[in-house]
């Protein structure tokens, strides 16, 4: 049997991507091989400062952007957040993490760790982590860089991506697939080539049922439900 494509798009300075990244955990290790996860990028925060100042000026600014944040995170209490979230040291954009992790993406991924994770996956986390956690910003070439010299990623492989374009091009690829796909939030999910959308804070329960559906009833076959 062919296996189910999910395609996840996410911003990496969303919090709901980093609240909900215990469901994708959980979808690799209860479906393994039956599933390929696809990893794309949505631009919710690719003017960070400008997306606050016009959503949340009349209500508090970053200030009560970062409660928010901290009300979110506070619900479900599995994942760490620093106090000034969002109130220190506020990235500009989303966008240069995602170049850099474009730029690994192209590199030939290699053997997965022991928990099934690919290194794009293991950098996709501690870049989340560095923001929400350590209030890091992710924006700053310095600090990818950083990071990807603790996890011991293939920095000057990485740099030439960056160099030559290649990285530019398969992000602008992303920002093109989410346009055609009608993508806008983070973190949404596309099963069955599109047919089947989840978008935002969904239960693991209902992403697992989509799942389910999908290896009963193959795509290329009709369903009656």
């Amino acid at each position: 049997m062919d296996k189910i494509k999910i395609q996840h798009f996410s911003d990496l300075l969303c919090v709901w991507a980093y609240v909900s990244q215990i469901r994708v955990d959980e979808l690799k290790h209860e479906f393994g091989d039956q599933i390929e996860m696809e990893y794309h990028f949505v631009q919710v925060f690719g003017h960070a400062h400008q997306k606050l100042e016009a959503q949340w000026a009349h209500r508090g600014g970053a200030q009560a952007y970062g409660r928010h944040v901290r009300e979110v995170v506070g619900r479900f209490g599995h994942v760490p957040l620093h106090d000034d979230i969002w109130v220190r040291n506020t990235p500009r954009s989303s966008l240069p993490a995602h170049l850099f992790l474009s730029a690994l993406k192209l590199i030939e991924p290699g053997q997965v760790d022991a928990k099934g994770n690919t290194a794009f996956e293991r950098a996709a986390w501690a870049l989340r982590e560095a923001f929400f956690r350590d209030l890091v910003d992710i924006s700053q070439r310095r600090e990818l860089l950083q990071i990807a010299e603790k996890l011991e990623l293939p920095i000057s492989e990485i740099e030439t991506n960056l160099d030559n374009g290649v990285a530019h091009a398969l992000l602008s690829e992303d920002i093109a697939m989410a346009r055609d796909q009608s993508v806008r939030a983070s973190p949404t999910m596309l099963f069955n080539e599109g047919r089947q959308v989840l978008t935002g804070n969904v239960g693991y329960r209902v992403i697992e049922a989509n799942v389910r559906e999908l290896l009963r009833t193959p795509a290329d076959q009709s369903s009656w439900c």
